[in-house]
């Protein structure tokens, strides 16, 4: 058996494999330079997209061809504050994006914790980190505040895959370790700064917790190649870019398809393993039929080329919580009383 000596759950090579531990796992070296490779490519294209969307709406004047990966997004962000917004919520899921999702390497790691039936969750994210953005700079918070209550009896791994080495100066995570076995959800609030985000008080949430904000927060720098694994109940944070490139990541998640989705009806999930009704074939046709932000935006949308350039983001973890910072999204979140999120 191998075990990764990385902090956080320890897995084996058992079927099945899970155990209370610190609600997270470093792995450093995972996926290879072929797997990760087309996510880049993928990236690259959404991005050129979006420039073309944004050059022919007339919001800027300039493609920026001439930079890369790394870059580009940077400049056309400068003309058009809020471009990464835009493309955070377009929700593309490339067939590199699904190839990595279903990666059968990584669908074991995950039986390991869930057991034979997995089901990838609807709230995946391509993560847009340019420097110095609130936008891309998360707050304390777990995941499961974003969701419904039925999630709080549900394991969601999630796996964090960043397309570079993450580190502290371009904004790695952080967790709380141990900050999942209380098995409980912090209070959060809403909304951190000028962003849609939920946050949590660290003095509360350790009370809650039972935790220690400074003892036992980890930071997690992440090579690229490697991944982050963590509990859908662990507070964590993704810090400031402070470097001067983009820090692009992913992170996918997964489910029992036997257990709740708690997503508040909006998207259901995509069987991509099981014994009792082997998968062929992933349906991802079906499972990308419905866009998440299009159901939370539905019925608030305004002409639809406004709408096309909107850089506000709502949905109903906002209305789980007291709103304590009225900011942007809040305000559009006055629109939305039509949608079905909100009359539930």
């Amino acid at each position: 058996m191998r075990i990764y000596h990385c902090r956080g759950w320890t897995l084996g090579s058992g079927n099945y494999w899970c155990q209370p531990s610190l609600g997270y796992l470093l792995v450093p070296n995972f996926f290879t330079e072929e797997e990760l490779g087309p996510c880049r490519n993928s990236v690259e294209k959404l991005v050129d997209d979006l420039a073309q969307k944004l050059y022919d709406g007339g919001k800027i004047k300039n493609l920026y061809k001439e930079h890369d990966f790394f870059q580009r997004l940077l400049y056309i962000e400068k003309e058009f504050p809020g471009a990464n917004i835009i493309l955070h919520k377009l929700g593309s899921l490339t067939e590199a994006f699904c190839d990595l999702w279903a990666n059968e390497r990584l669908l074991n790691v995950v039986e390991q914790l869930i057991g034979p039936e997995i089901a990838g969750h609807p709230v995946w994210n391509l993560r847009t980190k340019t420097p110095q953005n609130d936008a891309t700079t998360v707050p304390w918070h777990q995941d499961s505040a974003y969701f419904d209550n039925e999630s709080y009896n549900v394991l969601y791994p999630t796996a964090w895959i960043p397309f570079l080495d993450a580190n502290e100066e371009n904004g790695c995570m952080e967790v709380i370790s141990g900050g999942h076995l209380a098995g409980k959800v912090a209070r959060h609030t809403g909304c951190w700064r000028d962003t849609w985000y939920i946050e949590t008080d660290e003095e509360h949430a350790a009370k809650t917790l039972n935790v220690d904000f400074v003892k036992d927060k980890v930071l997690c720098p992440v090579p690229y190649g490697g991944m982050l694994l963590i509990n859908n109940m662990i507070p964590h944070r993704s810090l400031n870019n402070r470097s001067d490139v983009i820090r692009w990541s992913m992170d996918l998640r997964w489910h029992s398809p036997e257990k709740p989705v708690g997503f508040y009806g909006l998207k259901q999930s995509v069987l991509m393993r099981s014994e009792k009704t082997p998968v062929e074939k992933i349906d991802w046709e079906a499972f990308n039929k419905v866009d998440r932000h299009s159901e939370t935006d539905k019925n608030c949308k305004d002409e639809e080329d406004k709408y096309a350039f909107d850089t506000t983001l709502v949905g109903p973890w906002m209305l789980k919580w007291d709103i304590t910072h009225a900011n942007r999204h809040t305000e559009k979140l006055k629109l939305t009383s039509q949608c079905s999120w909100q009359k539930s």
